[in-house]
């Protein structure tokens, strides 16, 4: 292992960053730095991201001639990352105001002023920005956070909405740095708003917009759910990747807000409180697209929420993104799909659903034969309100008839000749017949007679039968010395006796007790069958898979 060097006076560099600087693979980088004992050693962070003078970077690719000419843009993103550290956000709102005609921040340093200028005059500013801001979303998506809406969530979000007018108002409430208000949409004539909680990303999305000539962008700053800054605004449409599991989202302050038309949501359930909020600014015929987690679909708190949802047509499709979607995890990730009716009549009967979780993520988003249903409102509204996509699709395309066929034939199967499995048995003598002479099952075991398995002791003698050992203790005496106080059944049970017998009146026995054994394994299959068929019967007969026979 090599040793930390001393903290160096300029900017340190990831090793994707190392990679991009030499035009090469991260792979190449790590391969460096096992091949080569010369690579500079880490100068900051940690075992799995270590970071390096980019000094020291830059004269080891000279020397081994890796390197390639480093632009200003790359040299100014190393010093605002030197200077900012993990506030770079701010770096960047910083060199975006400065781009955009204003006077260099107090935090901007001299060198970063001059490779902004130096990098705007060798590009567009526009690009400059973008160049920057992709930049900065990457580092995001590497460290893990939710912090931007990943690349994969935005181009679903921009498949789904398809075309938008150009006279279209578009409104995200919680736009963070305005990843997704800024992709959807025409770049000219539409009216956009956003609303950021982070002051710093308030701003940045606002610049964003500002130094690149997005004209009709206005964003503000403030909680949308505590301190709605357009109170009044409606919109066609509404897009937004709400935050997740914040518990602390305003509920008690809230409780008689106007926008919980569908319902109050619990504390768990700030994600809809957000859905509320953004069809609560949804102008009528207008539409709302939001980026939910999947369990949101069938959580238990969300019930009553997504049943009215549902009694009023407002839900039009819930799609399930391929796995893989989200940049920080592989949980799948669903887009609901809202529309406020127009007028009382303007309601759908039926909600899309759309499960893509087997798809590529960076393929086609073009749902194929097998992966949609519109499931009819009334298959919505059982015990749970279900929305998981996958769960309707394949309701949707199963085959009742088929199933219910091979079940009925199973159940007939496992019936016929039922009862010829119970034994014939004769009237016994009196109780005390078997109240001879017994052995227990440790005497067995200590005699060699008996093994302990998982769960019950077997023969291991050709002097003692297995099933007339286990069907003895069964037995109610048996049962009764083998329960613990706690009601636990214990087949090893060292008090346990059995009678003692010679094998062939064992053999007996053990023929009428495996009988038994197998009647009780065939009348389970047997309950199981006739439930399975019982619940496809009604539930095929309910929605029209199955008619009665004439």
């Amino acid at each position: 292992m090599k040793e930390h060097a001393a903290p160096p006076a300029g900017p340190l560099v990831t090793g994707s960053e190392v990679a991009r600087l030499a035009g090469v693979t991260r792979a190449a980088v790590s391969n460096w730095r096992r091949r080569y004992d010369d690579f500079p050693a880490p100068a900051g962070g940690g075992a799995n991201s270590p970071l390096f003078a980019l000094a020291d970077v830059q004269a080891w690719l000279g020397r081994q001639h890796k390197g390639q000419g480093v632009s200003d843009e790359v040299q100014l993103w190393q010093v605002l990352r030197g200077a900012y550290g993990n506030e770079i956000i701010g770096g960047l709102v910083d060199v975006f105001r400065f781009l955009g005609g204003g006077e260099p921040a107090p935090g901007l340093t001299e060198e970063a002023v001059r490779l902004a200028r130096e990098a705007a005059a060798g590009a567009s500013v526009a690009e400059l920005v973008g160049s920057l801001t992709e930049r900065f979303t990457d580092s995001v998506r590497r460290a893990g956070s939710d912090q931007v809406t990943s690349p994969r969530v935005v181009r679903a979000v921009r498949h789904f909405v398809g075309e938008v007018a150009s006279d279209t108002t578009i409104f995200d409430p919680a736009c963070g740095i305005g990843t997704l208000l800024l992709a959807v949409g025409p770049e000219r004539g539409a009216k956009l708003y956003g609303q950021e909680s982070d002051a710093r990303s308030a701003a940045f999305a606002q610049l964003r917009a500002d130094v690149t000539d997005r004209t009709g962008v206005t964003v503000a700053m403030g909680d949308s759910l505590r301190d709605d800054q357009w109170p009044d605004l409606r919109a066609g449409l509404v897009v937004c990747d709400p935050p997740v599991g914040v518990t602390d989202w305003g509920r008690e302050d809230l409780l008689l807000d106007s926008r919980w038309e569908l319902g109050t949501p619990s504390r768990a359930e700030g994600e809809l409180a957000w859905l509320q909020h953004a069809y609560a600014h949804a102008a009528p015929g207008g539409r709302v697209l939001m980026v939910m987690p999947a369990s949101v679909a069938y959580r238990k708190a969300g019930r009553r929420i997504r049943s009215e949802l549902v009694r009023r047509g407002i839900l039009t499709q819930i799609t399930a993104l391929p796995s893989g979607t989200a940049a920080s995890h592989s949980l799948p990730v669903h887009l609901w799909h809202l529309r406020r009716p127009e007028s009382p009549d303007d309601i759908l009967s039926s909600v899309r659903m759309v499960d893509l979780t087997a798809s590529d993520p960076e393929g086609s988003l073009e749902a194929g034969p097998g992966q949609v249903a519109d499931v009819p409102l009334i298959s919505l509204l059982d015990d749970a309100v279900d929305f998981t996509p996958g769960r309707h699709v394949r309701e949707s395309h199963r085959d009742y008839a088929a199933e219910y066929h091979d079940l009925r034939r199973e159940l007939a199967q496992q019936v016929r000749g039922i009862v010829k499995l119970l034994p014939t048995l004769e009237v016994g003598g009196s109780p005390s017949s078997l109240d001879g002479p017994t052995v227990s099952v440790a005497e067995l075991a200590r005699a060699g007679f008996v093994e302990y398995t998982d769960p019950e002791p077997v023969s291991v003698s050709d002097q003692l039968d297995t099933d007339y050992l286990q069907g003895f203790l069964r037995s109610a005496a048996n049962t009764r010395r083998s329960t613990s106080t706690s009601g636990t059944f214990r087949f090893d049970g060292r008090g346990a006796r059995i009678p003692q017998m010679d094998i062939s009146e064992q053999r007996r026995y053990g023929v009428a007790f495996r009988s038994l054994q197998e009647f009780e394994e065939r009348m389970r299959k047997v309950a199981e069958l006739s439930e399975a068929a019982a619940v496809l019967a009604r539930e095929g007969l309910g929605n029209g898979a199955l008619i009665p026979e004439d």
